[in-house]
């Protein structure tokens, strides 16, 4: 009998075949409630997850689990602590993403920045231009990032192209970045004191949460623009609103929201100096293919007495199985 496999995202066909040759397929990649993932995933030998919770209620139900594969790469959604506890190998695709999300943070900038998305909306209402359509130059300003990682760093190179400074908040320097792009590393309220453009490539953590709240709003010059590709919940979305409202900074691009999907209501479908994209991070068709493989091939390998290439916690496959 093969093992069963339960898919709960939409992946590339080419990682479904590798799934195929070796398990039998379920593919639900509409789950999105906590029941309805215990329900699917009982009796299963392998999970791949997109962005659906999988907590320690779940995994201690799957009692047939052996791998849980994450299609993509934040794992906040997955206790991983729970999973190594019953000796479950949960593996992600790291370094997929980098110059995807670094291509769409950029173009989120630029589509703020130059007012690109609101043109589109005038002209098809049946505007041509209305008075003071201005939007701002990126040549000579400030772009902060924060987290210069494998995404932060990419999206440094492409604002090195176009003549912006670049200053960056992480946990530690990033010396390479540094030398090559002059990139100069900061205090998070110098980052946003002196930067036009905030850029977030952060993991959403405990520390990471509501990271850009009211106060840290508050420091950031009133024409400056916030990008976030990264994760919502590391901007609180209600005082960001507040912030747009009132012109305490002067517009945002946001890939990530709090609540996913958006709610019909929800003020920043509203606003003109908010440019919203449906967590296309990782969409393209290159990006999705080399995600569905990397993944498939991982849970492949486990269902098989393998070693995964990129395991999260590798200290379970030193254990007996």
């Amino acid at each position: 009998m093969k093992p069963e496999i339960l898919v709960a995202s939409e992946i590339h066909e080419d990682g479904l075949a590798i799934l195929r040759n070796v398990g039998k397929i379920s593919w639900r990649p509409e789950i999105r409630s906590e029941e309805e993932m215990i329900k699917e995933v009982s009796g299963k030998a392998a999970l791949v997850l997109g962005t659906q919770k999988v907590d320690a209620r779940v995994i201690d139900t799957a009692k047939e689990l052996q791998v849980i594969g994450r299609h993509g790469v934040g794992y906040e959604n997955i206790d991983l602590g729970a999973a190594t506890n019953k000796g479950i190998v949960v593996t992600w695709t790291p370094g997929v993403l980098g110059e995807t999300v670094a291509d769409l943070s950029f173009g989120l900038m630029l589509s703020v920045a130059r007012r690109i998305a609101l043109g589109d909306r005038l002209i098809r209402s049946g505007h041509w231009r209305s008075a003071g359509f201005l939007g701002i130059d990126l040549t000579g300003k400030t772009l902060g990032i924060l987290g210069l990682g494998d995404i932060g760093s990419r999206v440094a190179k492409r604002a090195k192209a176009f003549g912006l400074n670049i200053i960056y908040c992480d946990l530690v320097p990033r010396s390479q970045v540094e030398s090559e792009l002059g990139a100069e590393r900061v205090t998070m309220d110098k980052l946003l004191g002196e930067s036009d453009i905030v850029s977030i490539h952060t993991p959403l953590t405990e520390k990471t949460f509501h990271l850009i709240a009211e106060k840290e709003l508050s420091m950031m010059k009133r024409n400056a623009i916030l990008i976030n590709t990264a994760r919502g919940s590391i901007v609180d979305e209600m005082a960001l609103i507040k912030a747009l409202q009132e012109g305490t900074i002067a517009g945002a691009g946001l890939d990530v929201f709090e609540r996913e999907p958006i709610l019909s209501d929800n003020p920043l479908l509203q606003m003109d100096n908010v440019v919203i994209t449906p967590h296309l991070g990782s969409a393209t068709v290159e990006t999705r293919r080399n995600m569905a493989i990397m993944v498939a091939e991982d849970v492949a390998r486990v269902l098989n007495g393998q070693s995964p290439l990129y395991p999260l916690n590798p200290e379970v496959l030193s254990r007996p199985r």
